[in-house]
């Protein structure tokens, strides 16, 4: 069995966070992305803290498809610098583990 990750990046709004949930299960380098927001980041940036609300976007799929969501990612984000970041799921269910790897497969 292949491992599986969930993948997060955050943007400044709700439409921005939809367009890259969608583009990216479109895509097929994700089976599935869920919106969570807004939240509230605090962050360094231009050399002082910022403070602002923000949206995540975590996109779920095998582990091996770690470069495709990167490369999406920061091809289709606004940000200068976007998080990526990649989590390990280290256990889920088969049926969904196998429709993460379904999904993702080229067409």
């Amino acid at each position: 069995m292949t491992g599986y990750m969930v993948v997060i990046t955050t943007t400044d709004g709700s439409e921005a966070a939809e367009a890259l949930a969608r583009g990216g299960v479109e895509a097929r380098v994700a089976a599935c992305a869920q919106i969570v927001g807004p939240i509230r980041s605090v962050y360094w940036w231009d050399g002082r803290v910022q403070d602002d609300p923000e949206y995540q976007v975590w996109f779920k799929a095998p582990a091996d498809r770690f470069q495709d969501i990167r490369d999406y990612i920061l091809g289709a984000h606004t940000y200068d610098t976007p998080e990526v970041i990649q989590l390990p799921i280290t256990a889920g269910s088969a049926a969904y583990l196998a429709w993460l790897t379904d999904e993702t497969k080229p067409r």
